[in-house]
């Protein structure tokens, strides 16, 4: 069965939409003529250099991109598909149809088994959904499911989905990470040690996992569909962003992901280098602490919202990769308004908000952050350009893994982050962000909290008409917009340093390589 997601195409993120007719979007380096290609060949290892270590390979405790992008399609697969043209597709459902407003029926994929031996089957179904809603054992995932009522087996190649509402985005949810299918017979074993042997049904193993260096995948030579080409692919963590792209020049990798826009020249003026420039669904933005003074009186966060020039910012610098954002929906995400203004750059208006809060000389806070080379210089502008309001700010530059614990745990007064958007619907970037059952762990940093709000988005859940849908949607960001628990700065691009000789590789709009059709040349 196949489903075109609603509205317009959806860009960046989970939605997978890639470059129109193509998912993969690669300059030509400098403008050179490129050789003819040699035919490309099956085996071989992959090589990929990137920022940042996985902080958790169990899909349903993963916090963070990295270690989604290592296993969604490769270690793990779900029901649904959603590919490069933002349709859903077949995966490990054959099809799906509604029964009545709260009941779906998905017929499964037989003779499907996963890594490990055990069968998927609808009891395997039942098994990894009711984990992710486990009362007794929480998942930071449980909000993002919480729709679901039961899940019935009706026979080993039928599952029932019910649920408590209406879901407009429920095949959103299971196309995305979190909603892949995991050995039921791996969840009994290892428990919450399945951070450390992951096992589902994708066309690569897991190998082996050494924190802070590497994670290696192998070719699952029983994949039921179409096997990959390569034997082996291994992630490598290489924090040095110059030292990625010198290993694709030297052959020591073929793909440097999260290429920072300060490498784009070198990039492009390489000859055995290509750069891959790919639309994301992922914003940028500075958030705040609401449950921490100064942050907890909206006039502060108004006034800082007025100090600062977001287009000096992507131009200064993003080198003008990406545009400037008003929400933190990417513009192609479902749910997402044009009709969301920020705030003006007005010096004089963030003064008297400063005053009018009580603060007419400023104060001293801290921002946090990783450690990204775009997101430090952007750290330092916001720097510059808050001193002109009194703002004495402080730079703390952290390890991935370290402030993504900060953040969460509430020790930190404003940031720097961003969010991507794993399934191309407003749903999962307002509930994970927004929403007050979010505080913390699944994505609301800020720790914000407004009861409208909260109901605006589960009235969004809910709504099957896609434009009242919208509606709903816009109401609940240009609330969020005025109340500014964070400042969206940047719709972002996804970018890669790829070799020339890797043909079939792209990243999807949620910032996942995708790497199933990858040969080496």
């Amino acid at each position: 069965m196949k489903k075109q997601i609603v509205g317009a195409v959806l860009a960046l993120s989970v939605a997978l939409t890639g470059c129109a007719s193509s998912p993969q979007s690669q300059e030509a380096a400098g403008g050179k003529t490129e050789p003819t290609a040699a035919a490309p060949k099956e085996g071989g290892t992959l090589v990929i250099a990137r920022l940042s270590d996985a902080n958790n390979l169990d899909p349903h405790f993963s916090t963070q991109i990295n270690s989604m992008a290592t296993i969604q399609h490769k270690v793990y697969e779900g029901l649904v598909l959603l590919d490069a043209n933002s349709e859903y597709k077949p995966l490990l459902a054959t099809e799906w149809k509604q029964l009545d407003d709260l009941t779906w029926e998905f017929k499964l994929r037989q003779g499907v088994e996963f890594q490990d031996g055990t069968p998927f089957n609808a009891a395997a179904v039942k098994k990894t959904l009711e984990r992710i809603l486990d009362k007794n054992n929480p998942t930071p995932k449980a909000n993002m499911f919480g729709m679901i009522k039961e899940v019935k087996a009706v026979d080993d190649s039928t599952v029932q989905i019910v649920l408590s509402y209406p879901f407009a985005g429920l095949l959103s949810i299971l196309a995305s990470a979190e909603g892949v299918m995991i050995s039921p017979a791996a969840i009994d074993k290892y428990g919450k040690d399945l951070t450390k042997h992951p096992v589902g049904t994708g066309p690569f193993t897991f190998e082996s996992w050494t924190p802070g260096q590497e994670i290696v995948l192998v070719k699952n030579e029983k994949y039921w569909g179409t096997k990959p080409k390569l034997d082996k692919v291994v992630f490598k963590t290489v924090p040095e962003d110059a030292t990625r792209v010198a290993m694709v020049e030297a052959g020591e990798a073929q793909i440097a992901e999260q290429l920072p826009v300060t490498e784009i020249e070198r990039v492009q003026s390489s000859d055995t280098v290509t750069l891959g420039r790919f639309e994301s669904f992922a914003d940028d933005h500075i958030g705040f602490n609401t449950k921490k003074k100064p942050f907890d009186d909206v006039r502060v966060r108004q006034a800082i919202a007025h100090a600062i020039d977001k287009e000096a910012i992507i131009k200064g610098v993003y080198n003008n990769v990406g545009k400037v954002a008003n929400s933190t929906l990417g513009p192609k995400v479902i749910g997402y308004s044009p009709n969301v203004k920020g705030f003006d750059y007005d010096l004089n208006k963030a003064k008297q908000l400063l005053a009018e809060a009580g603060y007419p000389n400023g104060f001293k806070a801290t921002v946090s952050l990783n450690d990204n080379k775009a997101r430090i210089n952007v750290a330092e502008v916001l720097q510059s350009q808050l001193k002109g309001i009194g703002i004495d700010l402080q730079v703390n530059v952290m390890e991935f893994g370290a402030y993504i614990d900060a953040a969460s745990k509430g020790n930190t007064d404003m940031f720097i982050s961003g969010w991507g958007n794993a399934t191309g619907d407003a749903d999962y970037n307002q509930y994970n962000l927004f929403h007050s059952s979010s505080a913390g762990l699944p994505g609301n940093h800020a720790f914000y909290n407004n009861k409208e709000v909260d109901k605006l988005i589960e009235d969004g859940r809910k709504e099957k008409d896609p434009e009242k849908r919208k509606q709903i949607y816009e109401k609940a960001q240009e609330i969020e917009s005025q109340e500014v628990p964070y400042i969206p700065y940047r719709s972002s691009e996804n970018l890669a340093a790829i070799a020339k000789n890797v043909k079939g590789a792209w990243i999807s709009p949620s910032g996942y390589l995708e790497i199933n059709d990858v040969t080496l040349q």
